[in-house]
Parts: C-alpha cells; structure tokens; sequence
C-alpha cells in the first residue's frame, strides 16, 4: 500500500511529530500561550453554533470527553443512580454532546475487562436486560436538558488490560498479536483468532442496536491510545501475516460496516483515533534498545491514519475526534498540568485539511466534523479554534469534571466564574487506577451529584464559623458555609489567598495552578460582598482569641512546611528547601550547579523550571527506584521524559552522606538491576499490587561526587496542626475541625474534598 502514498506529503507529516515532540518540552519559552479563563471573544458565537451530525442536530460546539466512569456503574454494570447523576449535571451545565466512559464489548473473549463472578468494574450493556433500564435512564436525564449522548464503546483492552487475569483466571491478556502487556511486560499477550476478532465485531454490533433501543443518540468506537481497537488497526501492534486481520485496517472497517447494518443509515457513529502513536518522534534510536517497545517500531504513518480515516467514512463513521500518543507516552493522549494548552489544535487542522482537499464527505452527504481535543479549557482558546476552522467541535473533558456548568457559564459570559481544571490528574485518572472512581480535584461534588443538583442547601439554624487558612481548603470550605447562610469570619496570616499554592504556581508549567489561584481569590472578593462574610488578612490569629470570639465550629485549614533531612552539611547558607527557593527565585538565578536531594513532585518539576528556564546543571537524588513515584502516569511521564532529553541527571536508589561547601557526596547504587530513573513507558503499579516477576534490585554501592553551589532539599511536608492542637486543648469551640494538608498531608484534591465534606455536615 505504500507505493500509492505522496512520499514527500508523508514525509512533512512526520516532520510535523518531531516538531511538535520538541515544543511539547519548552513550549513556554515563545512557542506555545499560558491561556487564562478572559472572555475577550464573548459572545462565543461559534461555541454556541448548532451543527449536524448524520441527521442529529446538536445544540452546541461542546462534546464531554470520556472519563473513563469505572467503578461508578453497579457491579453488573447496570448505570447507577450515581452515574446518572454525573452525566444529568452536565447536561444540565449546558453541554451539547456527552460521550460516556469505556463500555466493553468483549466480555468473555478479552479477559482483562471482566473480573472474576462476571463481575465487571466497567459500565455494561451486554450482561443482561436489566441493565438497559439503566441506559434507558441516563438518556432521558440528559435528554431533558437538550443534550445528547453517545456511548463510548470498546472492543476491549488487549495489551493495555489489567494482567491480573492470569492469576485470577489462569488467562493470559489478549492483542492483536504477541504484545507485551503495558502494566507487566514480562507477561505476554495471546493473539486473537480471526473467529474471536469477528464475534468482538458481533458483540460490538448488537451493543450499537442496543443503546439505539435505550434512545442513546448513537455509539463511539474508542480506536486510539493502544486500546485493542487500535491494536488491530496499527501496524506498531497489529503484525499479522494470514488471514482477513492482516489487513490492518479491516477489523475497523467492518466493524463500522457492521454496526450500520444493524443500527441503519441514520444512526451516528464516531470514531475516536490518534493521527499517530508518536512512539517513534517520542523515543527515536531508543525505541531500538527499549526491550518492551522494540516491537512497536512500524506505528501507523499520519499519511496511513488519514487515508484509514476516509475508508472509515466510507463504512460509515460521521465524525472523529483525533489527537496523539499511546499508553506508552501517556502525557500525549492525557495531557497533564505541565502541557500547553490547544496542543493538538494542529493535529485537527491536519484532519480538516485533509477532508477539505479530498473533499469527503459522510454517508449523509455532510462535512465530516473534526472535534479538536488536547486542554481547550478556556472559552477564548475554544473559541478562536472554531471561528479559524481548526475543529467543527471541542471536547472538554476534566475541564467539565471542575465546572459542570462551562458551558452555560460560557454562554453567560461568566467566564471567570469558570472553576479551572489543574491538570493534576489526581482526582480523576489516578483515583480510577488506585481502585477509586473518576473525581475532580477542584471540584469535590464531582461523581457525588446525587441529591446535588440544585446546589447546596441553606442550613435551617445560622451559626457563627471562623475558618483559618486561605488556601483551597480554607476557601472551599468558607464558600461552602457562606452558601449554608452561616456567619463566617476566614482568617489567613498572609496577604493573598492561596497558601502555598503560590509557591507551587511559580514554574511556567504550573500555568493552571496559577489560574486556580486567581479562581479562589475571586471567590474571597465575591465572598466580601455578601453580609455574612468578613475575611481578615495579615493576621495569625491564636487560640485564646478565637475562644474569644465564641464560636459555634471552627475550622483549621493552616496547610504544611517542608521537612528537613538529617543529613551532614545540611544546615548551610547555599541549602534551602524546595519553598525557599521559588519564594527566593534570585538564589535560583544566582547558581550554576543545583542539586535537589528528593526526586518527589516538587523536586522534579523544581528541576524542570531550572533547566528549562534558567538553563542550569541540576542532578536530582532520590532514595527510592523510581522518580515521581505517586504522580499520575501522564504527569510524570512528560516532566521524566523531558527532564531525559534535556540531559538532567538522576540518580535513584541513592543517598547523599554529605553536603561540602561546594559538592554533594552521594552514595548511589551502581548495579544494572537499578531502574532507569528516566522509565517512562512502564507505570509505577500501585502499592497493593504485586508483581511476582519483578526482578529484585541488588547493591553495588558506589560513591559520587557532585559539584554544587545550591542545594534544594524536597523531601516532603509535615501538617501544621499546632494550633487545631491547641484548640481542641482549651476547648476553643464546641466542634473544632481540622482540614486539608494541616490534618493530613496531600493533594488539592485531599484539601478540598475534606473541607468541602466538612463544611457541608457542620
């Protein structure tokens, strides 16, 4: 097939990958924007622009993007009350087209999807009848408030499924071919026979006739990011030599085919792929000599995804949403807080041009639409994308997980009342891969909708509420008490609201903290209007005067300070905590040679600043094997990945025995068995899952000697509870809470999801 293709057309693509792979790393130094929630385009006349797919009239430009909704539906799968509430309040929030979370349709012949007893920690639609009374359900809650839904289907998980199914049912994961599993490389993945590849297609199908039948407004096959769909449909996994499957493109094609047989002309289909795996422009030579991606090296040309795409309209797909990446550089197609913003707004472009040049059009004789993906966050940012033809349609995903109502606030032109998604990933993917369900770090009434809809109710009794600390958690949980109708009195021994999220927005890459930050002021300056609201700043206010004071509950929100090390040399002028040094960004400037002792967040995108803004030599020390080890995938993944590139040296398993007035002595551990530091394409495994064939580290000690003229120290926080102690001592009130990093050490997402709770039950 590769004779038929425009080489040098080819070839520019590719350039484009490698471009874009360079800039994802420095985009802030000029090549990319730091967007913010302004509303300089308001009225968003093309947001807010009706449009067409197949025969579906959609109210908007909006699309929710799938959040995965694991462990959110039943056991069997049936959608919960819990679920439908999720979705009914984005509808209600003014969203044109919700897509749904993964829904497999390979039970019984992918056995990662399915757990043991049949159970299922995904939605169904193929277990029994009863649990089309569920869908029946979330369609008409969303149907009520002149949304539609489509449901996201997979064929399956292949090698990017959960390898637990080899000890739990002595079965191994399945794949397009031999593949090594993402979680466990050393387990291997069966090839699926061309009898099972064709009843998946099947299931697929009936699933389709079945969501039609529950007045879902049509399906969404999920063909990207290494799921088994794309396995079959990408040349990187896809190495078959016989049979119908061969043809890389022909298990998409008929599937599409399959699914417009049963479910007719009308019924809409879209298609969610990647223009490319990006694992070459991501890896290039070490592709060759990472063993678990040595396989992977003949990924999917653009210039092949994009004549896969046209044959996929010809079978029968109305509309795609297209962006970059795999599981095995999951910062592409989950792009974390340290990504910029629009950043595959090129990508739709590629698409869009490309329809237009060949003009192709759908089975219903419309323009194909391009939803554009990748933080479009930001009205503005959306807006301009639509109004310069690079998308028909943006898909917000988090984004609509921290504000379920975007888009009516959109509408509204209330753009700064927009409560801004972090890109932290905490809440939502890393809480599902923990064994939680999708959530929101900003936005605590996320996945807990039920009841909620019509906002948070007044209390029947006022009482009098003092609230110390304005960080997220101090500030939620004085919004929360204002809208109770309780008398409330925020303290905070600054001048600004924030806490030490100022600190932490001080790199370029922490663009969106920095945007949380403005939100929560704007809460405080919205707060000082109302009567029952006074918030007093530069003042540490002690126990004694707050008992005072008389009142009926308080709350400490007092937040954490970094911990000290008990290292050799380590009380020193040119040593300072990871705090110090961004409230200091001048000693920063100052210094050549940085080394940062504590390879945890802080200290790895500390090094991240240094080296991309500052240019300086940092060497990063951590004790333990793998670098960022409680960071979501994707986040750590870009901050590692680029850190690599940019020639940051990393020492894991080591320790430093001494600091010198101008070295670091470190003790690191020299065996081969020591992980690379710079792994991105193998994820930290939770603390509750074993790995019975990991391979044990072993010691070969070796000293080293570093040069440095600044040493950071990032190794962690400890909670300022003196004074809730001290409250709870004199019995300052009657009910004394304690919350956010003051109670226990964490993220936003711990912060403000216990002072909301707390605020609400007081």
């Amino acid at each position: 097939m590769a004779e038929k293709y425009d080489i040098e057309k080819a070839t520019e693509y590719e350039k484009v990958l490698a471009r874009l792979e360079n800039t994802f790393g420095d985009w802030f130094n000029g090549k990319m924007e730091s967007p913010s929630m302004t509303s300089n385009l308001y009225p968003y006349t093309k947001i807010f622009e009706p449009i067409k797919i197949n025969r579906l009239e959609v109210k908007n430009r909006i699309v929710m993007g799938p959040m995965g909704n694991i462990n959110i539906a039943d056991e069997d799968g049936r959608p919960s009350e819990k679920m439908i509430a999720y979705f009914e309040a984005r509808a209600k929030g003014g969203v044109g087209l919700i897509t749904t979370g993964l829904v497999p349709t390979s039970h019984g012949i992918d056995p990662t999807v399915t757990e043991k007893d049949n159970l299922s920690y995904f939605p169904r639609i193929d277990r029994s009848r009863t649990n089309l009374v569920g869908w029946r359900n979330l369609a008409y809650a969303v149907h009520n408030y002149g949304s539609k839904i489509f449901i996201q289907l997979t064929p399956g998980l292949g090698r990017v499924g959960n390898p637990e199914c080899l000890l739990s049912k002595l079965k191994l994961p399945v794949s397009a071919s031999m593949n090594p599993n993402f979680y466990i490389p050393a387990i291997p993945c069966k090839k699926l026979s061309t009898g099972a590849c064709k009843k998946i297609i099947k299931k697929t199908a009936q699933a389709a006739a079945d969501a039609k039948a529950c007045n879902i407004d049509g399906v969404y096959l999920h063909g990207h990011e290494g799921y088994l769909l794309e396995q079959m449909t990408n040349t990187a996994y896809n190495r078959r030599l016989l049979g119908r499957y061969s043809n890389w493109q022909q298990f998409g094609l008929d599937m599409v085919a399959k699914i417009r047989e049963r479910c007719g002309a009308k019924y809409p289909i879209m298609y969610r792929i990647d223009l490319s795996l990006m694992l070459n422009a991501t890896y290039g030579e070490n592709l060759k000599k990472i063993k678990s991606l040595k396989k992977f090296r003949d990924e999917r040309l653009v210039i092949e995804t994009l004549e896969y795409m046209e044959n996929l309209v010809k079978a029968g797909v109305d509309i795609f949403d297209v962006d970059l990446g795999s599981y095995d550089n999951w910062w592409l197609p989950h792009p974390p807080s340290s990504m910029p913003s629009g950043c595959y707004l090129e990508i739709s472009q590629i698409v869009k041009d490309y329809f237009k040049e060949k003009n192709i059009k759908s089975n219903a004789g419309l323009e194909v639409p391009v939803v554009a993906v990748g933080k479009l966050g930001y009205p503005d940012l959306a807006e301009q994308a639509l109004r310069d033809d690079k998308c028909d349609m943006v898909m917000l995903a988090r984004p609509l997980l921290a504000d379920p109502e975007w888009a009516n606030k959109a509408y509204a032109g209330k753009t700064q009342d927009i409560r801004p998604c972090i890109g932290c990933h905490e809440a939502c993917i890393k809480e599902f891969v923990d064994g939680g369900h999708p959530q929101c770090a900003v936005c605590p009434t996320t996945a807990f909708e039920t009841g909620m809809l019509d906002g948070i109710k007044k209390a029947e009794t006022k009482k009098k509420v003092a609230v110390i600390g304005a960080g997220p958690a101090g500030v939620v949980a004085s919004k929360t008490l204002v809208l109770r109708g309780y008398d409330v009195t925020l303290y905070e021994k600054e001048d600004v609201v924030g806490g030490t999220l100022n600190v932490a927005s001080v790199p370029k890459i922490k663009y969106e903290l920095k945007n949380y930050v403005k939100y929560l002021t704007k809460l405080v300056d919205d707060m000082k209007k109302e009567k029952n609201f006074k918030v007093v700043f530069g003042k540490k206010v002690t126990a004694e005067e707050l008992k005072e004071e008389k009142y009926d509950a308080i709350i400490t929100a007092t937040g954490s300070s970094q911990v000290g090390l008990p290292i050799k040399g380590a009380v020193q002028k040119h040593v300072c905590s990871a705090v110090e040094a961004l409230k200091d960004v001048e000693k920063l400037k100052n210094a050549k040679n940085i080394v940062i002792v504590g390879g945890g967040d802080s200290g790895c995108e500390l090094a991240y600043m240094l080296k991309y803004e500052m240019d300086k030599n940092v060497t990063i020390v951590e004790i333990a094997p793998t670098l960022m080890t409680n960071s979501c995938t994707a986040n750590r993944g870009h901050i590692l990945h680029y850190l690599d590139k940019a020639g940051v040296k990393c020492y894991n398993c080591s320790t430093v025995s001494e600091i010198g007035t101008d070295t670091v002595e470190i003790m690191t551990n020299s065996s081969k068995t020591v992980p690379s530091p710079y792994d991105t394409w193998t994820p930290v495994l939770p603390d509750n899952i074993h790995n019975p064939l990991a391979k044990k580290i072993k010691s070969i000690p070796k000293a080293v000697s570093v040069e440095a003229d600044l040493v950071v120290l990032a190794a962690g926080t400890v909670s300022n509870n003196e004074l809730y102690k001290k409250l709870q001592e004199i019995v300052a009130a009657p009910v004394i809470y304690n919350v956010g990093d003051s109670n226990a050490c964490g993220k936003v997402f711990t912060a403000v999801k216990s002072a909301f709770n707390v605020a609400k039950n007081i």
